[in-house]
């Protein structure tokens, strides 16, 4: 029962293949390391250095194993850049799980699970997401995402392809400290940039209508983000039902001041953040209702956002 884990040595990836092997189950990780850390992968892990670009390489690895299914988390994730960036955007994240679902399908491999994201939404104008809440994507990242989950949705209804889709929202956290997020872009680690380097972490916009007037987002532990996925494949393993798509949302959300709040209790450090413009484009608020996913893939929240904090500052300080 070896599963195929394209991503598996990013943040998010590398902590689904420790949940995999914690739960029996052997896994492959694919992984380019264009993102991703040699670091993250424990020494015994099988990985495979190479891109979903290479379909050769595919066909080789498609052969050489035989896999239960595919947890595909590889691509550009950067929404911010892909703006500028669409065609590298799209290769990395179209093409790629174009020719990883011809390649499974050439296998007979009729198991995967997809790695999508909360920026298939767009600015939603409903205080609480579902996964029916319309679908505009206003990055071709987003739109990358979507069409990813166009592409499920299509081979299943072609071919005997079980399938679903997992929308993140904002991950945060780790579930051990060797494993951390290193994104250039995300919240938390601009955060610990900032006060490692000596300099105040920055708040853009405090006049959205929200409680503290800062924007609210939905954060989640990377080890619940885990388990979910360890769920979804021992779901399509048992030929249970399940649905095409899920939010991994905690229905309650959290502000940028609360954030910043926490920083300051968890870790000692005092600091008032500098309040800089609201940045274009940024939604007062999106939170996502995890019901779905809670009654099919045992989704729930087991970490407080003290300790979602706890644990990536113990991450962050542990880099090197």
């Amino acid at each position: 029962m070896t599963w195929l884990i394209t991503g598996g040595a990013g943040y998010i990836g590398s902590h689904v293949v420790r949940a995999f092997a914690a739960a029996g189950l052997p896994t492959v990780v694919l992984d380019d390391l264009s993102s991703g850390h040699r670091s993250f992968i424990a020494p015994d892990q099988d990985f495979v250095e190479g891109t979903l670009l290479d379909v050769a390489l595919l066909d080789r690895l498609f052969s050489e194993y035989r896999f239960a299914g595919v947890v595909h988390i590889a691509g550009y994730k950067y929404a911010g850049e892909s703006v500028s960036k669409p065609v590298h955007t799209y290769e990395q994240n179209v093409t790629a799980t174009t020719n990883l679902l011809a390649a499974a399908q050439r296998a007979g491999v009729d198991r995967l699970v997809f790695s999508s994201s909360a920026a298939v939404y767009g600015t939603p104008d409903v205080d609480l997401v579902t996964e029916a809440t319309p679908t505009r994507p206003e990055s071709p990242y987003g739109e990358s995402k979507l069409i990813g989950e166009w592409l499920l949705r299509d081979q299943g209804r072609a071919t005997r392809l079980a399938h679903t889709s997992l929308r993140y929202f904002n991950v945060v956290g780790s579930a051990t400290p060797e494993l951390r997020d290193t994104s250039p872009h995300n919240l938390f680690p601009l955060v610990f940039a900032a006060l490692a380097d000596g300099r105040t972490p920055r708040i853009n916009g405090e006049d959205y209508p929200t409680p503290d007037g800062t924007c609210v987002r939905d954060y989640v532990h990377v080890g619940d983000i885990a388990e979910a996925h360890v769920r979804a494949a021992e779901r399509l393993i048992a030929g249970h039902p399940i649905e095409p798509v899920y939010n991994l949302g905690s229905g309650d959300g959290v502000s940028v001041r609360q954030i910043m709040d926490g920083v300051a209790r968890v870790t000692g450090v005092e600091f008032e953040p500098e309040v800089h413009p609201r940045r274009p484009g940024d939604p007062a608020r999106i939170v996502a209702s995890g019901e779905l996913a809670a009654r099919d893939l045992d989704w729930r929240m087991r970490y407080s956002l003290d300790e979602m904090i706890a644990s990536a500052w113990e991450a962050s300080r542990s880099e090197g």
